[in-house]
């Protein structure tokens, strides 16, 4: 039986005939933490939501096991709900405020999702992408806004899903993040157009 819970092979995309992806591979075995490095523009945000089922590729074929929980830079969240309300909407009340306050989160605050720090919305949408322990877990700089210590914890988490079985696949542009993880896969750019036929 295959250790793998994610397997993308021969990944392209483009943006109005522009290549952002050419022949991407990338493969995450349980308990195994891989990060996605490269630089800007070269596709890693793309990759995470075509392994996340949010985008289509244009060649290639994904295949995860399991469940997934994906993490957005940008935090997708209700600006009208509070974090327990959004807890409860996933079903995963305790499960969450335990992570929350873990991550030194402001648990039972009434304050809606639109009035929190960046560092807070960004907590948060990292706990709902984690709550019900999914199998994969794809992280797109998971961390944006928080401070150090939380930062740390962070890792901490992540030490504690790689022992629990889980694959996670982390965006980052952090050298020293490359100390925490497994293995580094690096996309590298692709070229600016494809002009058209005359």
């Amino acid at each position: 039986m295959s250790t793998e819970v994610l397997r993308a092979t021969g990944i392209g995309k483009s943006f109005r005939r522009r290549p952002v992806l050419r022949d991407a591979q990338i493969a995450v075995a349980r308990g195994e933490v891989v990060a996605l490095v490269g630089e800007n523009g070269c596709g890693k945000t793309t990759l995470l939501r075509i392994c996340a089922g949010l985008a289509a590729p244009d060649a290639g074929s994904v295949r995860v096991a399991g469940r997934t929980g994906y993490c957005p830079q940008e935090p997708g969240l209700y600006d009208q709900l509070t974090a327990d309300e959004h807890l409860t909407l996933f079903g995963a009340l305790d499960q969450g405020r335990t992570m929350l306050a873990e991550l030194g989160f402001p648990v039972g605050s009434a304050t809606v999702a639109g009035k929190l720090s960046g560092g807070q919305r960004q907590k948060l949408n990292l706990v709902l992408a984690v709550v019900g322990s999914p199998d994969l877990l794809l992280l797109d700089e998971p961390y944006q806004g928080f401070d150090h210590g939380s930062y740390v914890d962070f890792w901490s988490h992540v030490d504690r899903w790689r022992d629990d079985g889980r694959g996670v696949l982390v965006v980052t542009h952090l050298l020293t993040d490359r100390q925490s993880v497994d293995r580094v896969v690096e996309l590298p750019n692709q070229p600016a157009a494809v002009r058209s036929r005359s």
